[in-house]
């Protein structure tokens, strides 16, 4: 009768630990596919931030030429191109004109000075200047002014590195591209955001499943910003095609049956002693 109870509660067991395994563990496209209905497990979005203009910060680097009709006003404020060509040997001289935002939130132009920055987007600081320049100078003049080695990480899962951000407005899906996207068991309903604001460093929590992403603050990518791709949890009994159910189910199988087979041959034993006078 005990042995009966056993091989019960094994066979119980077995069915049990299957069921668990697919019903927790299947990795379903609803799991991995972007751009999906809001529903009671993606949200939705409706009242996000959406899309904010990077505030410049210190240590930032800024490519920035001065422009005008007149060529002695571009050479006082740029230098002769012509005589930084020819010292150089080559036309790439961009590091000269690419200034660092220093921490007081300043940097220094010539001629212009110390110039204050400080918690301004890059249109802003663009108008700072031009109103610096028009102080002192009649001619119009056109600004050229641009955050450079700008980069993103991506840390977690199968995917690390760092990458530079190669236009203005870089998504969030432009940039896991780069990146190689989320692995196959890579939690993308829950990925971590951090990301430097004048306030300090802030970090959120968002399902880039959802549709509306696209109108929340974590669709366009910032400088420094380090993206924190999480696991699954229920990556070890993960199963994501046919082959992988069927390699699961038989080594389920296999162990509950070699768990059998080691009780068994006790269990008799015993209900021989037990019967033997």
């Amino acid at each position: 009768m005990q042995f009966k109870n056993l091989h019960k509660v094994i066979k119980t067991s077995f069915f049990v630990l299957v069921g668990t395994v697919f019903l927790q563990s299947c990795i379903t496209p609803k799991k991995t596919n972007y751009l999906q209905d809001s529903s009671s497990y993606i949200p939705a979005y409706i009242d996000s931030i959406g899309y904010e203009e990077y505030i410049l910060n210190p240590t930032d680097k800024l490519y920035i030429r001065i422009y005008s009709p007149d060529q002695k006003t571009n050479i006082l404020f740029n230098g002769s191109t012509q005589n930084i060509s020819y010292m150089l040997g080559s036309s790439d001289y961009s590091d000269l004109y690419t200034y660092t935002v220093s921490d007081k939130g300043t940097i220094k132009l010539p001629i212009l000075g110390e110039i204050s920055i400080q918690g301004q987007t890059v249109r802003d600081a663009k108008k700072n200047i031009q109103t610096a320049i028009q102080s002192i100078i009649k001619d119009e003049c056109s600004i050229d002014l641009r955050i450079v080695g700008r980069y993103f990480s991506v840390i977690g899962s199968t995917t690390n590195g760092r990458y530079p951000i190669l236009k203005e407005k870089m998504n969030i899906f432009q940039a896991l591209a780069m990146a190689g996207d989320i692995s196959t068991f890579g939690d993308r309903g829950s990925i971590k955001l951090l990301r430097e604001t004048p306030e300090g460093v802030k970090v959120s929590t968002f399902d880039i499943r959802s549709k509306n992403i696209i109108n929340s603050e974590y669709y366009y990518i910032q400088p420094n910003d380090v993206i924190y791709i999480q696991d699954v949890r229920s990556q070890f009994f993960s199963v994501t095609n046919l082959g992988t159910a069927l390699s699961t189910t038989f080594s389920t199988i296999s162990f509950a049956v070699l768990i059998y087979n080691l009780v068994k041959p006790i269990k008799e034993k015993q209900n021989t002693s037990e019967t033997t006078p």
